[in-house]
């Protein structure tokens, strides 16, 4: 028998299922997964999630593996190298917000020792259970993304408004939106 899944996550391709079942809303700390959602996310403004999923390997090979040290070191050389890289989405915009992101990234991790430990901040140093019957009842963002995305901007990150950050709470696990039918649900609450 076949699980339940979210309907997002229903009839695509193996990739995206794979992503729903295995990472998708999964409780994250490592910083080296939190920047590559982030810049992951902030590629994906204006277009569909499974747009970028199919471009992921692309956007390893073409940002150091998502080595924030590497990529917060990217010049103007390797931000024009990168528009002309068909592998990954060519807006200059969001290429060069991803390497000025990369330095911010670093910042904070200065600050607070870790970007995880900022960003789980925001939630409470806990996960917050959504209890969504359907995706049409989930939101697009909440006072937790607003908040987060605003700090965020007052320290130069770009590319990162209150939806795309709802978005990266979800990837991440800070928040579990994974609807109420959905064997994934259970297993992570």
């Amino acid at each position: 028998m076949d699980k339940k899944r979210c309907r997002w996550a229903e009839g695509t391709f193996d990739e995206y299922i794979r992503y729903h079942d295995e990472e998708w809303g999964v409780p994250n700390h490592d910083d080296a997964i939190h920047f590559e959602f982030l810049v992951l996310e902030s590629a994906q403004a204006g277009l569909s999630w499974s747009t970028i999923l199919k471009r992921r390997e692309g956007y390893r090979k073409a940002f150091a593996n998502f080595e924030v040290h590497k990529v917060a070191a990217f010049d103007s050389k390797k931000i024009n190298e990168l528009v002309g890289n068909t592998d990954i989405i060519r807006n200059r915009a969001k290429i060069e917000a991803a390497v000025n992101n990369a330095k911010r990234f670093l910042e904070v991790q200065q600050e607070f020792g870790s970007f995880d430990k900022y960003i789980w901040g925001f939630v409470g140093h806990q996960v917050k259970i959504g209890r969504w019957e359907e995706k049409g009842s989930i939101p697009a963002t909440t006072a937790e993304s607003d908040l987060l995305a605003k700090d965020l901007k007052k320290r130069g990150f770009k590319f990162l408004g209150s939806t795309t950050i709802y978005a990266h709470m979800q990837a991440v696990g800070l928040i579990n939106d994974h609807t109420i039918d959905c064997f994934r649900f259970k297993e992570l609450t």
